[in-house]
């Protein structure tokens, strides 16, 4: 998918009762499937809340859920990392300490 098309293959997957033909490497095939499974069942859901209607409509609010819940992620993942480096940071902080005072200790 994210390498040239000259090594893809036309590939069928079905989005929301609809079939596409999507060229794909042999290796992200499995990739693809899962992603157009998930990207269906997404527009599931939406589609039978009854709250929207239109294929287009149904793909673009799955798009911004999906979205949503990626960014989401990401940012927790950022936070998350933050908080390590800051924690790594301190511990670096005390053992520079602990050598220092050892490192008196032993003059």
């Amino acid at each position: 998918m994210s390498r040239p098309a000259k090594d893809a293959k036309p590939m069928r997957i079905h989005i929301l009762d609809k079939e596409y033909l999507v060229a794909c490497q042999d290796d992200e095939r499995e990739a693809l499937f899962a992603s157009a499974e998930f990207l269906s069942e997404k527009m599931k859901e939406i589609r039978d809340t009854g709250k929207i209607v239109g294929a287009d409509r149904i793909a673009v609010m799955a798009a911004l859920n999906m979205a949503h819940e990626l960014l989401e992620h990401k940012n927790a993942k950022d936070d998350y990392q933050h908080v390590i480096s800051s924690r790594i940071r301190a511990l670096q902080e005390k053992i520079d300490v602990a050598l220092n005072n050892g490192n008196q200790l032993e003059l």
